[in-house]
């Protein structure tokens, strides 16, 4: 059976792919997420998304690899994770009562060809008290997410509504992924 491999660390990846039913195996690409200035966000998680496929495809030219990055973006501005509470703070801050985008780029590199993809999914949070940003704050979740705030965990209750895809905004886009997989000839029979 061919190997399906997700070339990311992101336990919430993991979480969308095992909730497909799919059999895969995980590697972390190893690869210097640099963003290069004035590209546009799009193109930032399709190349990115593609590296990290690319790197793990190298010592795996005969399975099927899917790489994603997801971006958070405020009037142009790139949010990314944030290295200190002070950090989380001022993003959450700055979402708060606002709508923002979150760019999620797919790679899936299979044995003979590849396709990369990017879903926009527009995010509006709620106007937020100070105590409801130091309370999420203080639980942590923030500090390894794009934007400071994870959709599918306690960073639901800052979320107004979104328009797009919610998986997306987790990190993958399940249905679109799946479908491109199989398009590459991926079998469903290859499903748990």
């Amino acid at each position: 059976m061919t190997q399906l491999i997700l070339a990311s660390s992101s336990p919430r990846r993991r979480q969308l792919l095992e909730m497909a039913g799919l059999r895969f195996a995980v590697l972390v690409s190893d690869i210097d997420e640099q963003i290069q200035p004035n590209e546009p966000p799009a193109q930032i998680v399709q190349a990115l998304a593609f590296q990290k496929a690319k790197a793990v495809q190298r010592m795996n030219p005969d399975a099927y690899i899917i790489g994603a990055d997801t971006i958070v973006v405020y009037n142009g501005q790139i949010l990314g994770k944030p290295k200190t509470t002070e950090e989380a703070y001022e993003m959450l801050r700055t979402l708060s009562g606002k709508t923002h985008d979150v760019f999620t780029g797919v790679a899936i590199i299979a044995p003979n060809e590849e396709t990369t993809f990017v879903e926009r999914t527009e995010v509006t949070f709620w106007e937020l008290t100070e105590e409801e940003i130091t309370a999420y704050i203080e639980t942590g979740e923030p500090m390894d997410k794009a934007g400071a705030y994870g959709i599918q965990g306690r960073g639901a209750l800052l979320v107004q509504r979104i328009v797009g895809d919610y998986y997306a905004v987790m990190g993958l886009p399940l249905a679109k992924t799946v479908r491109e997989l199989t398009k590459l000839g991926w079998q469903k029979g290859e499903t748990t």
